[in-house]
């Protein structure tokens, strides 16, 4: 074994072991560090395998701003941890249905030569001058450019639908309307009062 295969079972097993942790640690905030590192270790296995645009779009996206909003929501939250646990059981049979499916896809890569499958082919590598970035830019806005608009728009149309969801028109606020800030005039703002002064004795 070399190094790098070192190196893909040492982010591998740190990667299942941080995984397991967010979905059986209690406190959130532990959870979510948890899951911080295992965005980690999955941009040290992309590095492995010389994506490198990924690994750094990964820690510097999910790492450095949605797990932030994640610890600031659970940090800020008063999250009722009994209430979250009541559907656990319920929802325990799905979920470990799901687990070993997904346990059997990924023994079926690990073992498909046992199985009759052929085996993958070790890719060739790279120029010195090969750059990631650039290919990667390359299809997507050639091959892919149609399923990246479509991406895009997806996303857009489920931020506002989102915004849309949440948005709630409350009596007791107080906001401001600025058609009626600009229609306003002098005489509406300012009123001049005469207070007759005391005559001293």
């Amino acid at each position: 074994m070399n190094f790098q295969d070192f190196l893909f079972y040492f982010f591998s097993a740190i990667l299942i072991a941080s995984a397991v942790g967010v979905i059986t640690v209690r406190n959130p905030v532990n959870s979510a560090l948890l899951l911080v590192l295992a965005f980690v270790t999955s941009a040290g296995l992309w590095l492995l395998l010389e994506a490198e645009f990924l690994a750094i779009a990964l820690v510097l996206v999910y790492v450095g701003a949605v797990m932030v909003l994640f610890l600031f929501v659970v940090m800020m939250l008063d999250i009722n941890l009994d209430r979250l646990r009541e559907g656990f059981w319920k929802w325990f049979p799905f979920g470990a249905l799901v687990a070993l499916a997904m346990v059997a896809e990924i023994s079926l890569v690990l073992m498909g030569k046992y199985f009759g499958l052929d085996e993958m082919p070790t890719p060739a590598p790279h120029d010195a001058d090969y750059s990631n970035t650039r290919e990667l830019g390359r299809l997507i806005y050639t091959e892919y450019v149609y399923a990246f608009e479509l991406a895009a728009v997806l996303l857009l149309v489920a931020m506002v639908a989102a915004i849309a969801l949440t948005l709630r028109h409350r009596e007791d606020k107080r906001s401001t309307d600025p058609a009626r800030q600009v229609k306003v005039k002098k005489e509406d703002r300012l009123r001049v009062v005469s207070i007759p002064t005391e005559k001293q004795e």
